[in-house]
């Protein structure tokens, strides 16, 4: 019999037991189940709303319990509708009536919704702490790269040079504010729903406060309605777990770019690489495939948090049992994804030549060129003029721009001079690319320690 069944006389059909349980994805959450049943049993003791012997009890069963499913002694028996049933159920077993005491004062509506804040700040604490990884790496590959010149794009055409510490850093920013994002989510996560009861409080002499203390929590919900039904948090970390997969999959793609031999960029190590089974010369980049790969999953978990939300009248309603398997594979996902592509990131080898050759080949000095002849006094826009000329004169005639003779640059302008070029080396362009936040040597170096040092502030 169910400890529910009250009203509910008849067995339920086992067809709607298999569909109504929660157990075999929910069971996950059994250490944050007890442990708040454990600070809900002590408020309960110091409230003389049960007695502290019953508390005593309660509190040696769930130790006892906790230890035995750590253990694998206890295993989950799937006839438990959820975690919450199956732990109360065990308990009872183990004390009797004391455990039957447990659930005064709360429904398992406050019960689950605590449950669930309690599991995703554990694991947003390991995203975070994998995500210091990542942009601690990222600092340090910048600063090691800081003078490796490359070509920036624009459109997937060669635009502009950049270093490729300069291109790493702009990932490290983008991880940084996700970071920043699962802190923020922490900070609104910790808000103690328990004591809401099933929507409308609880006429016990509870103490919130009390239970929020111990649980590290620094506030209460405010309303009863909405500490039931609110699942603002998880659709929250949904959404920053999608940016950080965005992100991911971005610089997969740069990733899987940079290593074809159209790029030729870097080098996979073997370790983080798959081959074919056909074509003995393959070396895939499947790491990066399937981070890339993967981001739609997590933006199907968000879209599935918001669609089973949309509607919903409050309080509590059944489809919100729909919350947690979807945070939960994003949050597994999205984990899997940062333990296998940062250590495939510190092992590439990084191909410097190549990626001086092809900014070589990219007329990406096509603007600074341009700003020489600003600088000796000429309208930005007819320098524009001429250096597009000349650009379209070296395809034609399959040379670069730094190869042009003085005589034939002087009969487009009179303003050419020896030092054109010194002004148009890729070396000079990129170094005189100091503005803040540019890919200047010094200031990529200057922007990589930044990076350290807020990380370390976070």
């Amino acid at each position: 019999m169910k400890l529910w069944q009250g009203r509910i006389q008849a067995d339920t059909d086992a067809q709607v037991n298999s569909f109504n349980t929660s157990l075999p994805f929910d069971q996950r959450m059994y250490s944050a189940d007890i442990t708040g049943s454990m600070a809900h049993a002590k408020m309960l003791a110091a409230q003389g709303i049960i007695t502290g012997e019953d508390a005593e009890s309660i509190l040696a069963g769930l130790t006892s319990i906790l230890k035995d499913i750590e253990t694998g002694v206890l295993t989950f028996d799937n006839d438990s509708e959820d975690i919450h049933m199956f732990v109360e159920e065990e308990l009872t077993k183990r004390i009797g009536d004391p455990g039957r005491r447990l659930h005064t004062a709360r429904s398992r509506n406050d019960q689950v919704a605590l449950d669930l804040r309690l599991y995703l700040l554990k694991e947003e604490e390991e995203l975070i702490a994998l995500l210091r990884q990542l942009i601690a790496l990222l600092a340090e590959m910048a600063e090691e790269h800081a003078e490796v010149v490359m070509p920036g794009y624009t459109h997937l055409q060669r635009a502009q040079p950049i270093t490729f510490g300069h291109h790493l850093l702009a990932y490290g920013e983008m991880f940084l504010r996700d970071l920043e994002r699962l802190q923020q989510c922490m900070a609104r996560t910790k808000v103690l729903p328990l004591g809401s009861g099933a929507l409308a409080g609880t006429t016990y002499p509870i103490d919130r406060h009390m239970v929020a203390e111990a649980l590290g929590f620094t506030a209460v919900s405010r309303n009863s309605l909405d500490g039931v039904s609110d699942r603002d948090f998880a659709i929250e970390l949904a959404a920053d777990l999608s940016l950080i997969s965005m992100h991911l999959s971005r610089f997969s793609e740069e990733i899987i770019l940079w290593c074809s031999w159209e790029f030729k960029f870097i080098e996979l190590d073997d370790a983080f690489s798959t081959g074919s089974s056909i074509m003995p010369q393959k070396k895939n980049p499947d790491v990066a495939e399937l981070v890339r790969g993967k981001t739609g999953r997590v933006y199907g978990d968000l879209m599935a948090l918001l669609t089973a939300l949309k509607g919903l009248p409050l309080a509590y309603n059944k489809d919100m049992q729909e919350d947690k398997e979807a945070i939960f594979d994003a949050v597994d996902t999205v984990k899997e994804c940062l333990k296998t592509f940062t250590p495939m990131l510190s092992t590439i080898r990084v191909l410097p030549g190549n990626m001086r050759k092809a900014a070589a080949k990219g007329f990406i000095n096509a603007t600074d060129l341009a700003d020489y002849l600003t600088k000796k006094g000429m309208p930005f826009r007819s320098a524009y003029k001429i250096s597009g000329s000349l650009v379209g004169w070296c395809i034609a005639h399959d040379t670069v721009l730094e190869d042009l003779p003085l005589d034939f640059l002087k009969e487009q302008s009179e303003l050419f001079e020896e030092d054109v070029y010194e002004a148009i080396s890729l070396e000079t362009c990129v170094k005189g690319r100091t503005s803040y936040g540019g890919p200047a040597p010094d200031q990529v170096k200057m922007q990589a320690a930044q990076l350290s040092d807020r990380l370390a502030d976070l």
